[in-house]
């Protein structure tokens, strides 16, 4: 297993050709790049920062889970911190398995869960302001779209839902 926060640009390439095996059929991989908008607001640079050690612990011991739930053969984990520009890899994660399923399903389960439980946060700075992405709403007037019935937004709202809250937003760890 390859699990790493880093403070440099993640070479997507090396680490994909250093995953793959003669036992593998597949390689999956979700490679998170910074886009240029969110929501209609034109993007500057995004910020990333972390809680690194227990960032760190609880990436470990998803990759070790993932490695179990899906019986694939290896997983990779590797997030940038600091400021990064439009198109580059805030985020990789690799799979590799003798099944493409199994490798789809932990990748998925991976990025997802990894958005929802680890204590990264992302400052999105825009032509017009900036806010923390798990701690500050839009402003209505931003163009928010109502949610669907399962609560999740009707757009690629790009939202962590990090369960220790961006860094200066109330001040102690949601936990």
């Amino acid at each position: 297993m390859r699990v790493e926060i880093v403070d440099r640009v993640i070479d997507a390439a090396e680490i994909v050709a250093a995953m793959k095996a003669g036992s593998d059929g597949a390689v999956c991989v979700f490679d998170g790049i910074v886009r240029d908008n969110t929501r209609g607001r034109r993007t500057l640079h995004l910020d990333y920062e972390a809680y690194r050690e227990m960032a760190l612990e609880q990436m470990r011991g998803l990759a070790a889970e993932a490695v179990t739930k899906f019986g694939v053969r290896d997983v990779a984990v590797v997030h940038r911190l600091g400021r990064l520009v439009v198109g580059e890899t805030s985020v990789l994660i690799v799979v590799a398995s003798a099944h493409r399923g199994a490798a789809f399903e932990a990748c998925r389960w991976l990025i997802d869960t990894l958005k929802k439980t680890v204590p990264i946060w992302k400052k999105e700075q825009f032509v017009d302001g900036a806010i923390w992405a798990d701690g500050e709403p839009f402003p209505e007037s931003v163009g928010l779209r109502r949610r669907e019935e399962s609560g999740r937004p009707t757009d690629d709202a790009h939202i962590s839902e990090s369960r220790y809250g961006a860094p200066g937003v109330g001040g102690e760890w949601k936990g």
